[in-house]
């Protein structure tokens, strides 16, 4: 019900912004925009595809989706033929049995969830989508009431709306396109952001399942993920960027490479028919990809009329009036449209990202604080949609209130470095 609330709420803001500024205004073209309107078309003044081609790219995004989610559901198959998830359920359970209480010890979904978590903590997105859908369906089997989420599902999808990620390589390439002196800088700040996220969700998620984070198990895995973290810092600050850019893609690729080679090693050991165990978990991504198709288009149809409307822009514009209303700083405004649109689309805040960097300069405040928010929060209605779409959840309960209160622990934090670091 939520979901469904927001979803109107977005059409129906969108429609009476640009009515208003059609006929009080007189911006007479600003619907044929928001209809057809295409992002390459150079007199389009907000670069922002209307709502046909958006359709377009809503399909687009799942046939693309369709040959990652058909390799890592093949070799998902693999492994849980050859064992392989049970194992990784089984060492993990100690952990994920105290904050997934529903979920048995030893159930594949633990196995799923952790590489959704480990992909995500790498920043393979590829492969942390065909991961985290797996990790949804077989929670769903464990579902008692198959429309609504379940508890397990809400921690699940919260803690990988978060994003925690060790490296934005992406971000650090970017800048380094546009001449940033330090373009690696920003990168302690996003872990910090994504963590402290991650935390937040957590928390809010426990809280609200009377989930008792204080246990000794929790408490041990915390601390000890933070002690890896920091150490982890603490080598990668003394890498350039080239070095940086280098351990990062050997870290990521070589492990995804690792596990593929080990999945095929035990499976060949278990005597497992390979190719066959690979052909029939494609097949699941093949129609996964393709039962998301309506939710997706959904969700980026509301957001394109957010767009184009122009109702960012009275937002940007009325927090920055309120904020100097008040005697505050204001360079910071300048950064947010990336943290407004990034829970809504993540090309679209990875444009304004760049737009930000482009006008104000790279390493500019407002160009840190973009590249430091693009990097600390995550597409949560795109997510959403896709991961309750997959296993048609309708009721999300308090999924999507939980992950935007995550988003905002990672907004303010992310807000907070920046000035702690860049003043």
């Amino acid at each position: 019900m939520a979901l469904s609330r927001i979803w109107s709420a977005f059409i129906i803001i969108a429609i009476v912004v640009a009515s208003i500024k059609c006929f009080f205004f007189g911006q007479s073209d600003i619907f044929n925009w928001m209809v057809i309107g295409k992002a390459d078309d150079p007199a389009n003044p907000l670069k922002i595809d209307g709502l046909i081609e958006t359709c377009w790219t809503a399909v687009n995004i799942c046939l693309k989706l369709i040959g990652v989610m058909a390799l890592f559901m093949g070799f998902m198959s693999i492994a849980e033929r050859a064992g392989g998830i049970r194992l990784l359920s089984r060492l993990i359970g100690p952990f994920f049995s105290k904050l997934f209480p529903e979920v048995p010890k030893g159930h594949p979904a633990t196995g799923h969830m952790v590489m959704n978590f480990s992909a995500n903590l790498l920043g393979l997105d590829n492969a942390a989508t065909p991961f985290g859908l797996k990790a949804m369906e077989s929670l769903q089997e464990l579902n008692p009431s198959k429309d609504t989420a379940s508890n397990a599902q809400i921690m699940f999808l919260c803690l990988h709306a978060s994003g925690l990620t060790l490296i934005p390589v992406s971000i650090i390439a970017i800048r380094s396109s546009l001449n940033s002196a330090n373009p690696t800088e920003i990168f302690i700040p996003c872990m910090i952001a994504t963590f402290v996220a991650t935390m937040a969700a957590m928390l809010i998620v426990s809280f609200k399942q009377k989930i008792n984070v204080f246990q000794p198990v929790i408490l041990a895995w915390v601390l000890g993920i933070s002690s890896i973290i920091a150490l982890l810092v603490l080598y990668l600050v003394s890498l350039s960027t080239t070095g940086l850019q280098e351990f990062s893609g050997i870290l990521s690729n070589g492990l995804l490479l690792l596990i593929f080679f080990l999945i095929i090693l035990g499976a060949l050991y278990k005597k497992i028919n390979v190719y066959d165990s690979f052909v029939e978990g494609a097949k699941g991504g093949f129609e996964t990809a393709i039962r998301i198709i309506p939710y997706l288009v959904g969700m980026l149809i509301a957001i394109s009329l957010l767009r184009t409307s122009g109702a960012f822009g009275i937002v940007i514009d009325g927090i920055k009036y309120v904020c100097a209303l008040l005697g505050a700083d204001t360079r910071f405004v300048d950064g947010i449209p990336t943290a407004l649109i990034k829970p809504l689309s993540g090309s679209g805040a990875r444009g304004m990202m760049i737009d930000t960097m482009t006008t104000h300069g790279a390493d500019s405040f407002a160009g840190r604080l973009s590249a430091i928010l693009q990097g600390s929060s995550d597409t949560t209605f795109y997510i959403i949609a896709v991961y309750f779409g997959a296993v048609n959840i309708k009721n999300t309960r308090y999924a999507v209130g939980s992950m935007l209160l995550a988003d905002l622990a990672g907004i303010i934090t992310a807000i907070t470095l920046c000035y702690m670091f860049f003043g």
